[in-house]
C-alpha cells in the first residue's frame, strides 16, 4: 500500500467512516491512490456514498494534502437492455410494495433512470422535501430493492428536495 493510500485509509477510518455507515454503507475503502487521485469503493450501499462524495473529497483533501481528486469505483455499465430490464423490475417493485405504503404520506417514488446498475429515483408529493426522505430511502426503499434485485449496484436520490411545496415532515420538524 502506498503512503498516500495509507494516509487516506487512516483519514477514512478516523473521520469519514462513521458518517458513511450512518448513511447505509457497510464500509468505504481505498481501491487505488496514484498521483493524488484516490479511488474509493463502498461496500453495502454505494448509493449512500454518492450524494456525499463531494464532502468526502473535501475532508480527505483537508486531512491528506497529497489528495487532488476523489472518485467512487462503480460496476461496469450493463447493456441498454439490462438497464431497461432493471428499471422495469424496480418500477414494478416500487409500484407494488413501496408506493402503497408511502401514499399514506401523500408521497410517491418513481424510477428516473438506471445507469451501470445504479437506480436513480425521484421522490414526489409529500416525500419531496420531507425531512425523513433519506431515512425512507436508506432504511425502507433500498433494502427492499436490494433483496429483490441482486444486479442493482446502488440507489441514488435525484429529487430536487428544495423545490418541494408540501413535504409530509417539513425540515423545521427535524
Amino acid at each position: 500500500m502506498s503512503d498516500l493510500a495509507a494516509e487516506v485509509t487512516a483519514a477514512l477510518r478516523h473521520s469519514i467512516l462513521p458518517s458513511v455507515i450512518a448513511r447505509g454503507a457497510a464500509t468505504i475503502r481505498v481501491v487505488a491512490a496514484e498521483d493524488g487521485v484516490v479511488t474509493l469503493a463502498a461496500d453495502g450501499s454505494p448509493g449512500a456514498v454518492l450524494p456525499i462524495l463531494g464532502r468526502i473529497e473535501a475532508q480527505l483533501r483537508a486531512a491528506v494534502p497529497g489528495v487532488t481528486a476523489v472518485r467512487l469505483a462503480a460496476a461496469g455499465p450493463p447493456s441498454s437492455s439490462e438497464a431497461s430490464d432493471l428499471a422495469e423490475a424496480a418500477r414494478a417493485i416500487l409500484d407494488a410494495e413501496i408506493n402503497p405504503a408511502i401514499a399514506a404520506h401523500r408521497g410517491r417514488v418513481i424510477v428516473a433512470g438506471v445507469t451501470g446498475g445504479w437506480i436513480r429515483v425521484r421522490l414526489e408529493g409529500g416525500c419531496q422535501g420531507c425531512s425523513l426522505a433519506e431515512v425512507t430511502l436508506r432504511q425502507g426503499i433500498e433494502p427492499v430493492l436490494r433483496a429483490r434485485l441482486p444486479e442493482m449496484t446502488g440507489l441514488v436520490d435525484v429529487t430536487e428536495h428544495e423545490a418541494g411545496t408540501a413535504p409530509f415532515f417539513s425540515p423545521e420538524k427535524r
